[in-house]
């Protein structure tokens, strides 16, 4: 089928839930992705911060192709082999010690949700059942993490709002301190905004967000759905500031592109997840669950996170460099690579030019561009990446 006509079709019998870009992509490899046209385009998106190893990923490859061969599905009222052992590596290489594992982000966030309550439930009383949750933030599209999540847009049409969640001012401890009550059971964070525009906070924010839960007895959940894995030069980005959470989840890199979320937390708050309290059909898959476990090896073992480190300084370099001879670009930022480029204007007519050039780039928040390549990207990825850019920012 031709791609106009491919793209009707989707017009015709794919619900509007998405303005998406006029070309239909066809494969991937590595940094790089094809469309329906033979047209290549250079990806900075990486599925927004999914397939960190890049496109087709030959070690992800072989472990899906191998573990279809083996078995594809069964009930968790048993036991597999490929969740005992992702579980066992996340916990290792974490603050966790057990792990409930689910499909994406916002089943993430919305089990992670139900924990803290069931926890608050059980040890807390039954009068704190509240979420401190912060403006600007993205949790999700489910109902209780549109509530959590503080940007209006997202709220519009889906009101009354599920109950519980308050949002408080980012990077402000005295703000939160002043917003926890009696009915506060716990706050709910990500270290780095994402969907609010690679919003960084001060160094010692999240340490004085870890204070202030021991001081009130409430729990710390961090979403790391967007930074975590890898995404800002280390496995999580708690790590940078010195803190360990009560929970925390993780999804979209987790897979390298296979759907797969994971609920995170430490012994004692696990505990509240006790036979029936919480469930998945799929979470767990024996398939999700070889692609994640062949993605964190690669992570650990092939110098990523080095290389994650590397690579996220020398592009914020290269855009701090033609910064200079763009009066519209009012800020430069980033941890890792996970970078933003903050412009006057709407960034999304700058969106259109770059793919027109090859070079597939995101647009949030109306004006903030986000560079978010797979973590294997390299020097001639970043040059070529700007220079596309830096044209795109010259035409007239």
């Amino acid at each position: 089928m031709q791609t106009e006509e491919l793209i009707r079709q989707a017009d015709e019998n794919i619900m509007g839930t998405y303005k998406r870009f006029p070309v239909v992509l066809v494969k991937g490899s590595g940094m790089k992705v094809w469309d329906s046209t033979g047209k290549e385009y250079l990806d900075m998106v990486a599925g927004i911060a999914v397939c960190s190893l890049g496109h087709s990923h030959p070690t992800v490859v072989a472990a899906i192709k191998e573990q279809l061969d083996k078995l594809t599905h069964v009930s968790n009222l048993y036991y597999t082999e490929p969740q005992i052992r992702l579980a066992k590596l996340l916990t290792d290489n974490s603050f966790a010690d057990e792990v409930f594992f689910c499909n994406s982000g916002a089943e993430a966030n919305e089990a992670a949700i139900k924990l803290a309550r069931k926890y608050a439930h059980d040890h807390l009383g039954g009068d704190k059942y509240e979420l401190l949750t912060m403006r600007n933030s993205f949790h999700g599209r489910t109902l209780a993490t549109i509530a959590a999540t503080g940007q209006e847009k997202f709220h519009k049409g889906f009101e009354p709002l599920t109950e519980g969640f308050r949002h408080v001012p980012f990077n402000d401890p005295a703000a939160l301190e002043e917003a926890i009550t009696d009915e506060t059971c716990g706050v709910m964070l990500e270290p780095i905004q994402g969907e609010g525009g690679v919003v960084i906070p001060d160094d010692n924010y999240l340490r004085e967000v870890r204070m202030l839960c021991d001081k009130k007895g409430i729990l710390m959940i961090l979403d790391e759905v967007q930074v975590g894995m890898g995404r800002t030069g280390t496995l999580f980005a708690y790590e940078q500031s010195g803190i360990k959470p009560d929970i925390l989840t993780l999804a979209k890199a987790l897979g390298n592109g296979f759907p797969v979320g994971a609920m995170l937390a430490a012994d004692k708050i696990a505990s509240a997840f006790t036979p029936g309290a919480h469930a998945s059909t799929f979470g767990g898959n024996p398939l999700a669950m070889a692609a994640a476990l062949a993605t964190l090896e690669t992570i650990l073992k092939t110098g990523i996170l080095e290389n994650c480190r590397r690579m996220g300084v020398y592009f914020l370099k290269k855009l701090e460099e033609i910064k200079g001879r763009h009066p519209a670009i009012t800020a430069v930022r980033g941890r890792g690579l996970m970078v933003a480029l903050e412009l006057g204007h709407s960034g999304e007519e700058i969106v259109n030019r770059c793919l027109k050039r090859g070079l597939l780039i995101n647009c949030t928040n109306g004006n903030i561009l986000r560079f978010l390549p797979p973590l294997i990207t390299g020097r001639e990825d970043i040059d070529r990446a700007v220079e596309i850019f830096d044209e795109a920012m010259c035409e007239k």
